[in-house]
Parts: C-alpha cells; sequence; structure tokens
C-alpha cells in the first residue's frame, strides 16, 4: 500500500514539475531562420520584429541567415532543431513554390512545420520602363496581343514570387511574354532601367525607390487591395483582370510537435508587435504589408498558396534550372 501511494505522490508531482516547464518558456535564447541573405526584404522584416519579439519574450532573439537552394537550406536548419520552441523559421513564398517544382525536398512543409502567424506580404508592382509608350494595364495588354512574345519582363529567378506573376499575368491577360531571368531583383531592375527589358513584375522594395524617383512608370499592384506605401495605384484586378492577385510573403512556423501553449504565445506576441503602430511604420518603409492573423488563417493560406502556385508552374512549364 506505502509502495504504491509513494508511486502516486510520485506521478503527481511530476505535473507541477511540466506545467512549470512549460510556463518558463523561454528560459534562453531563441533563433529566428532567415532563409535569404543579410539585406534583402525578409532579413529587414526578420531584424524589425525580432528586437520587439525580444522584447515581449524577456529572451534574445537571434537572426540567422541560413541561404542555399531557394530556401530548402533554411527549411532543413529548423527541421534538424528539437521541437522546443526555441527555432523560429521565417518560411516564404518560395516554400509553397517548391513543391511543384518537381525536385524532391527533404522535407514536408504542412506535415513536418506547423504555422504561428503570417508576417507580412510583399506587393508585386508591374513597372515598365518610362520610355516605352505603355500607360496602362489595358495598353500593355493590347501591344502584348498585336506583337505576341515580343515584350519582355525581367525577374529575379526561376520560382520566385517576380517570375510567377509574370506568368499569372500571361495566363490571365491571354498574352505571351518572354521572360528573362536574372539572379536577384537588383540585376533585373538595373536592366529595366537601362531599357534591356521591357517591364518587372518587381517586389515592392525593389520598386518603390525608383517609383519615387520617377524612373520606372507603375501600372498596378497585385495586391487584393490596394497598397497602403501607393494608394493611388490600383490592383490588377482593379486594371482590368479580376481574380487576378500575386503577392511575396513570409510568415513564421515552428517544428510539428512543438506544445502548443508555445505556439500560442509566440503567436499573440506576434500579433500584438505587428499591430504597433511603430513596427507598422517601419516595415510599410521597406515595402512590406504587415498581416497578423491566426495559426489557422496561415495553414490555410498555405494550402492555398501552394495549389495555386502548382497550377500556375504546371501551365507555364517551369523547370529549375
Amino acid at each position: 500500500m506505502r509502495a504504491t501511494r509513494r508511486g502516486v505522490l510520485a506521478a503527481a508531482s511530476l505535473l507541477p514539475a511540466q506545467s512549470r516547464a512549460q510556463e518558463a518558456w523561454p528560459s534562453r535564447p531563441l533563433r529566428l531562420i532567415v532563409p535569404f541573405a543579410p539585406g534583402g526584404p525578409i532579413d529587414q522584416t526578420a531584424r524589425i520584429i525580432a528586437p520587439p519579439l525580444a522584447e515581449a519574450l524577456g529572451q534574445p532573439v537571434l537572426v540567422e541567415n541560413r541561404t542555399g537552394a531557394n530556401g530548402v537550406v533554411a527549411a532543413e536548419t529548423a527541421l534538424r532543431a528539437p521541437a522546443d520552441g526555441y527555432t523560429i523559421f521565417y518560411s516564404v513564398i518560395h516554400h509553397s513554390v517548391l513543391p511543384s517544382l518537381g525536385t524532391p525536398l527533404p522535407y514536408d512543409l504542412l506535415k513536418d512545420f506547423e504555422p504561428v502567424t503570417l508576417v507580412a506580404t510583399y506587393p508585386i508592382i508591374l513597372v515598365v520602363n518610362p520610355t516605352r509608350p505603355i500607360a496602362s494595364v489595358a495598353e500593355l495588354i493590347a501591344r502584348a496581343k498585336a506583337e505576341p512574345g515580343k515584350l519582355t519582363f525581367g525577374h529575379s529567378g526561376y520560382g520566385g514570387g517576380t517570375h510567377l506573376a509574370g506568368e499569372l499575368f500571361a495566363m490571365a491577360a491571354g498574352v505571351q511574354l518572354r521572360q528573362v531571368p536574372y539572379r536577384g531583383s537588383a540585376p533585373a531592375m538595373q536592366d529595366l532601367l537601362g531599357g534591356h527589358v521591357d517591364m518587372m513584375f518587381a517586389d515592392a522594395p525593389s520598386a518603390l525607390p525608383q517609383i519615387a524617383g520617377g524612373r520606372v512608370r507603375p501600372l498596378g499592384v497585385f495586391s487584393p487591395e490596394r497598397f497602403a506605401a501607393q494608394p493611388d495605384l490600383p490592383t490588377i484586378a482593379e486594371a482590368g483582370l479580376p481574380g487576378t492577385f500575386a503577392y511575396s510573403w513570409g510568415g513564421l512556423m515552428l517544428r510539428a510537435g512543438t506544445p502548443a501553449g508555445i505556439a500560442t504565445r509566440l503567436n499573440t506576441a506576434v500579433v500584438a508587435l505587428l499591430r504597433d503602430p511603430g513596427v507598422v511604420q517601419k516595415l510599410l518603409q521597406i515595402g512590406a504589408a504587415p498581416a497578423p492573423g491566426t495559426p489557422a488563417d496561415f495553414a490555410a493560406m498555405l494550402r492555398a498558396e501552394i495549389a495555386k502556385w502548382g497550377e500556375v508552374v504546371r501551365a507555364a512549364n517551369i523547370k529549375v534550372e
């Protein structure tokens, strides 16, 4: 009887200890794994949210850039970490496109990770060289139909948001455009400014300085709603292609199996800081639109993005190059 009682007491004593361990999270610094090099919009966003997140959680949040293979290296790094809530994975649009490109992946985005919240969207803006006699989406479509395959658009690389936005636009408009790949948005923008390509479906951080300087002509934004940083610029849907939208995005994920209490607390902290006026202003200045939400919202968006870009990849016969 005595032994049984001791066993019951021992088992009972574990419950408060387990509860205290979970409540103590975080008790040491956290890693925020970013899939791109320092200086780009994803990295800038991570470094904007890391300090207020650290303040909210009471522990440092260290941004760690793990580049390579269009985001695969970062995903692998996060996957190898324990499911204890101390490694946060900044997933991006590339992670929703990669499953459709035919290359085997060492992870399953929907099974190996769990969403915390979407952090921000990065509007894609259709811009043309101002020397081209194209002042609207309608004029662009008309010229593309009159000269099939002649108009060119630069993009930051195969399978990225600026490439897929161009393919989606061509499909929706029923036109043929000739895509020209570059190793990043910066060289693509330089060739647009130099007149070597006719247009670019540019991410907002790349496009906004050029628009402000009058060096490119904006025709429309691919967001479902108008972009706060360019409120007078119509959406592509408003400009004549209803239902057509595309944007780059970034959101936070944890390893599958992380205790639910940790994911919930992290979501609460991130959503609160993304609604802080100071953080919002910093994000808008780099061309990022804050997009806080629930884990369920982010999960639904991920499934929709994977399906949407899978259709575009197949229709445009996009291959990894």
